[in-house]
């Protein structure tokens, strides 16, 4: 079956998540967004994984369902749907090693309870696992790739929005210039990478080192409606075994939905509090100071990767699976009415939609136009049609700051 699978979220226990992240709603949003499976998140956290086990069931393929007597019930009835969830969660790892600090964020799969406590209990001995959700612990990446892999063999490892200047494997503060020095023997067993939400797969095509893993997005959610902004397309079973083999072997991965990249908050070179944004050729021009203060750029995304690709733009590996960018529903919606995303205007707008053509993903991909407009306006039809298109405007994010859009 051909679903949607949102893999990277956070918990209320993450440091800046909402509180209204449990269980019940993000099995609410997950019908509105249209995805099938969500990434538990944060199970290395002794209190989110006890809320996990008390209100998930495990079944017959090793995804988790919410219990029925917790099942929300204010959802519309045209994107009622079956969400499971994978037990996932993000370490932060925080190590010297050739000189350097490096700083390495790592997405984590396990296939059951037993396998989360076992490598709890094991990060435990490290660190602490309960300030935070996304525990950061001084433990080199490769090492915690091997405790995984001990805790279970159908276990996995996928370096986190891997471009991400300050907390990747790529990123510029981090300063590997490829996967396998980081992983180093044990490369062999990273099978895919995180694109994030600053780069999109035709960025990752550009380097041939990346022949070997598959590409998959994530939302990386802090909150429940940031749901499904980014995605991994499946056409698998729904089972946890599938949904690994697909990462592992790249059958049964058939692209993924993108959040523009320019509207990353990472995707450009720049210095937030001074305003400034640059293009690479201008932070080399001005040796990475910034022109008003003097002090660093922090050098983005699309910088990163003119530094290590080995291919020109728009090239594309034979066999790559499509991908397909979208802006949030809700957001399209306030630039198309020049309000804001969180107004309740839009909101109503939002869920009207929802009641008349389904799920969210449904709308930004595949109805109809003259649908959408007769379910909202022609307005947001159009905004919709540009968006598909590629047909608009944006100002790339920066230094923490997300870009803004504009409808042409």
């Amino acid at each position: 079956m051909r679903l949607f699978a949102d893999l990277h979220i956070h918990s209320p226990y993450s440091i800046a998540c909402s509180r209204n992240l449990n269980p019940e709603n993000l099995c609410r949003w997950g019908q509105l967004k249209g995805i099938s499976v969500i990434g538990s998140g944060d199970f290395t956290h002794p209190l989110w994984l006890k809320e996990l086990q008390e209100k998930l069931e495990e079944d017959e393929g090793r995804l988790f369902a919410l219990r029925k007597e917790l099942l929300p019930v204010n959802v519309p009835s045209f994107c009622r749907a079956q969400v499971k969830f994978l037990l996932s969660g993000e370490i932060s790892c925080v190590y010297p090693k050739a000189g350097k600090t490096r700083k390495v964020h790592a997405l984590i799969f396990v296939p059951d309870f037993t396998s989360a406590v076992k490598l709890t209990e094991r990060l435990a001995k490290i660190g602490s696992i309960t300030s935070d959700g996304r525990p950061i612990l001084k433990l080199d990446a490769k090492k915690l790739l091997e405790m995984v892999l001990e805790v279970s063999p159908e276990a996995m490892l996928v370096p986190a929005h891997v471009w991400t200047p300050h907390f990747s494997v790529l990123g510029a503060a981090s300063a590997f210039s490829s996967v396998e020095e980081c992983f180093e023997e044990l490369t062999p067993y990273i099978y895919a990478v995180e694109t994030g939400l600053s780069s999109d797969p035709a960025m990752n095509w550009r380097l041939s080192s990346l022949d070997g893993v598959r590409l998959i997005s994530n939302s990386d959610a802090h909150s429940p409606a940031k749901l499904g902004r980014e995605a991994t397309i499946f056409d698998t079973d729904l089972s946890y075994g599938s949904i690994m083999a697909a990462i592992k072997t790249g059958k049964g991965l058939c692209g993924t939905v993108e959040y523009l990249p320019e509207k990353g908050k990472y995707h450009s070179d720049g210095h937030r509090s001074c305003g400034i944004r640059l293009t690479p050729q201008e932070t080399i021009a001005h040796g990475f100071r910034c022109p008003a203060c003097g002090k660093k750029i922090t050098v983005g995304v699309l910088h990163r990767v003119e530094e290590l690709a080995d291919r020109p733009q728009g090239f594309r590996p034979p066999g790559a699976p499509p991908f397909h960018s979208v802006i949030p529903l809700q957001e399209l919606i306030a630039e198309t009415l020049k309000i804001g995303a969180g107004s309740k205007r839009v909101e109503r707008i939002y869920f009207e939609m929802l009641e008349k053509l389904g799920n969210e993903l449904t709308i930004l991909l595949e109805k109809g136009l003259e649908e959408i407009a007769g379910a909202s306006s022609g307005q947001i039809a159009d905004a919709i049609s540009r968006v598909r298109e590629g047909n608009i405007r944006i100002e790339p994010g920066y230094d923490g700051k997300f870009g803004s859009i504009r409808i042409n």
